[in-house]
């Protein structure tokens, strides 16, 4: 049985705010998931000064607020980074980081980055894939609105690189915050999978935590979902993340399914081993039996316990002689 690498996605959630960044890794670190990511960027290389907002970002921030002004209120400088590291490295959680930029991939590879998160933003950006592909470590590749035909682009540049496909895991994901259910088409996780021969997982943007589920059920290796303190702050993405409850609900819903998922053997479990005697029959005796008499359709029964013969044996118990005498009810 697999282990699920749960991703809690503070993203920008920290508003600029390194004390808010810390509470957001205090909290990851309560509802047990494996890791706590957040954004590295530099708003100079990342997005043009005309460049528009998304359009639930502008449902949820300033709309006199260029996209410009909005990211650079929300960067991590490298102090920064080494104190979010430092801080998850002494409760006992995985730090990460997604770079937007060459620069950013740059930082994080200096500071020890084991695993490199692609946004689904950059699925096309060949020279950023190019650069993380040559560092030959482990790689998430998200792949929100993505074709086959541009993953496995993103794929060939990245093993061409350097990196070994059995390294890389791809997401399943959707861009919109939050995302329409009818928009998940988490079937298309599977087709990915079947297509690449990849290992697959779910970047989740719902406003649940069925979907995250469902995708556990249905063999992510990897969920990542975006959290936050408080789903009524100012920022882009705290209405489509989870609140505290939420994740702690999710990661328990999560680790109860890999229980539930077992080894694909289909046998009598430990637990239910001792109602087999219970639950099934036996053959019995319908009524008081002579020793010398042959049993038959009027002198037997199927009842329970089934602590005796098995009725899957009632044809080759029909005609025989019994050899003792029986009483109503006793087992044959």
């Amino acid at each position: 049985m697999y282990r699920v690498f749960i991703i809690a996605e503070a993203g920008v959630n920290h508003n600029g705010s390194i004390e808010l960044a810390k509470h957001l890794i205090d909290k990851a670190a309560e509802a047990g998931v494996d890791a706590v990511k957040f954004q590295t960027f530099k708003a100079e290389t990342l997005v043009s000064k005309k460049a528009q907002k998304a359009d639930y970002q502008k449902q949820t921030t300033d709309t006199e607020e260029s996209q410009f002004e909005m990211i650079k209120k929300l960067e991590l400088d490298l102090e920064t980074h080494r104190e979010l590291i430092a801080y998850c490295q002494n409760i006992g959680i995985m730090f990460l980081s997604t770079p937007f930029d060459n620069d950013s991939v740059d930082m994080l590879n200096e500071l020890g980055m084991d695993i490199f998160k692609i946004p689904s933003g950059e699925l096309t950006n060949l020279p950023y894939l190019r650069k993380i592909g040559s560092l030959k470590k482990q790689v998430i590749l998200s792949t929100g609105m993505a074709n086959l035909g541009e993953i496995e682009d993103a794929l060939n540049v990245l093993t061409s690189a350097g990196t070994s496909k059995e390294k890389i895991t791809v997401l399943h994901a959707n861009t919109e915050y939050p995302t329409p259910m009818e928009d998940v088409n988490l079937n298309a996780m599977q087709s990915v999978k079947d297509a690449f021969k990849v290992d697959v997982g779910y970047s989740d943007h719902t406003l649940g935590i069925e979907v995250d589920i469902a995708a556990v059920a249905m063999g992510a290796k990897i969920i990542e979902k975006h959290f936050t303190l408080d789903k009524t702050m100012d920022g882009p993405d705290h209405k489509a993340s989870l609140e505290p409850t939420e994740l702690n609900l999710m990661v328990q819903s999560i680790r109860n399914i890999e229980k539930a998922m077992g080894n694909g053997i289909k046998k009598p479990s430990n637990s239910e081993r001792k109602n087999i005697a219970i639950a099934r029959k036996s053959i019995v005796a319908s009524r008081a039996i002579k020793k010398g008499e042959k049993l038959s359709i009027h002198n037997l029964s199927i009842k329970r316990p089934g602590q005796g013969i098995s009725p899957m044996r009632w044809d080759e118990m029909i005609g025989q002689i019994a050899k003792k005498d029986y009483k109503e009810d006793d087992l044959i």
